[in-house]
């Protein structure tokens, strides 16, 4: 039987994240929910998750799978959320072949030869912060957490560097779930003009990046090929997956350490290292508190007897489930020094992000250099102080108010 009378109505504004999950817990492995008036299951409970993630019976494909979508495309203000045509939303052979095509871009060879990238990026965002005059406060999301990812993608997708401040602004807004349809559906048209600009010049000009590459892809691949449509789509998925996300990952790791500064001494003191204090940022305060949708496509029985009918949609709740009582101990700590720091950050089975390994190095980089020349920062107000931005999609703050020589 249900424990749960009514959808929980997820907060928009994502006001109080932690209490909202704890709620969701509550439930049971899944609980009924309203994601901006479309109906859903936020999925808590990691075993279950982990299954949903892994099952054929669920798809990422609204088209096919969801009764829900042509209402959605035309009402909702998360509709690019499932009506791209991309691997994010692909399902069975055409997520294997859209994955195919994009995998090479980020092989382990790959990420190594971007590592003295970052490592220029990074160093050179850390020279612009010497500037700040000691006991005087900066937005480090702002000049830090925020430029870095960008730079990086732009390298990787060839965005000139004119263009990468209009496409933050507009991504900014795909992860904003505050904003009414209309407003949405004008930034996905502004979005899809500067792509639609990008591909062109692209064409006209291919240069050494994944840009063109796709490009290529896109006109010589076959069979394989991508739709124009896809192209478009791929390139959406690439900037948005590779700013937004690693932009709270460092927010948010930032933010943790200097909350809880012996936590950042057992890595001064070599008791741990900058890839366990990403790791257990990720399990903490993971980039995405939920990421939809996903759909039934066959009636999915729950451990506690309810049903997840065939085309309801499925809310993969990552944050909830990382901190779940039951697959870790304390989980509301943080503790770079915990030796089982397993996670869903990057999601699981054959949707595994493609970048998260691009996505670690970024953050093991910008965290060493950020600290290894301010190990004194500390935060520039309490953390209870730190607004959320306004996402129950997206897991960071506003601004990140910083003294980095008190």
């Amino acid at each position: 039987m249900s424990r749960q009378s009514a959808p929980i109505v997820l907060d928009p504004a994502a006001g109080d994240a932690d209490a909202e999950n704890r709620l969701l817990r509550a439930q049971g492995p899944a609980a009924r929910v309203d994601v901006l008036g479309v109906p859903a299951w936020s999925v808590t409970d990691p075993v279950l998750l982990k299954e949903l993630l892994t099952s054929p019976d669920v798809s990422k494909d609204g088209r096919r799978h969801w009764p829900g979508f042509d209402e959605a495309v035309r009402t909702w203000p998360l509709a690019l959320w499932v009506a791209a045509t991309n691997m994010f939303t692909a399902y069975g052979g055409d997520h294997r072949r859209l994955r195919r095509i994009i995998a090479p871009a980020f092989s382990a060879r790959r990420i190594a030869a971007l590592q003295p990238v970052v490592e220029e990026i990074a160093s050179r965002l850390a020279d612009g912060l010497e500037s700040v005059p000691a006991g005087a406060g900066t937005d480090l999301r702002e000049r830090y957490a925020v430029p870095l990812p960008i730079a990086v993608i732009g390298h990787l997708m060839g965005v000139p560097d004119g263009r990468r401040d209009e496409f933050r602004t507009l991504v900014d807004r795909v992860f904003d779930t505050t904003v009414t349809p209309g407003e949405a559906a004008a930034n996905t048209r502004t979005l899809y003009a500067m792509l639609d600009g990008l591909i062109a010049a692209k064409r006209a000009a291919p240069g050494d990046d994944l840009a063109s590459a796709l490009i290529t892809s896109a006109e010589e691949g076959g069979e394989a090929a991508l739709t124009e449509q896809e192209l478009r789509d791929t390139f959406l998925l690439m900037i948005n997956a590779g700013y937004e996300t690693t932009v709270n990952l460092l927010d948010q790791a930032v933010t943790t350490l200097l909350s809880h500064p012996e936590q950042l001494a057992h890595v001064h003191a070599g008791r741990a290292t900058w890839a366990d204090v990403v790791e257990e940022t990720l399990r903490h305060e993971p980039p995405v508190k939920h990421l939809p949708l996903r759909f039934a496509v066959r009636d999915i029985p729950l451990p506690d007897g309810r049903v997840i009918l065939e085309g309801e949609a499925i809310l993969a709740s990552y944050a909830a489930a990382n901190r779940h009582p039951d697959w870790h101990g304390a989980p509301d700590d943080f503790d770079v020094t915990r030796l089982t720091k397993d996670h869903l950050a990057f999601g699981h089975g054959i949707h595994f992000c493609l970048g998260a390994a691009l996505a670690r190095m970024e953050g093991e980089t910008a965290l060493r250099v950020l600290f290894d020349r301010f190990p004194d920062a500390e935060l520039g107000v309490v953390r209870g102080g730190l607004r959320p931005v306004p996402s129950l999609i997206s897991n960071g703050h506003r601004s990140l108010p910083v003294r980095l020589r008190p």
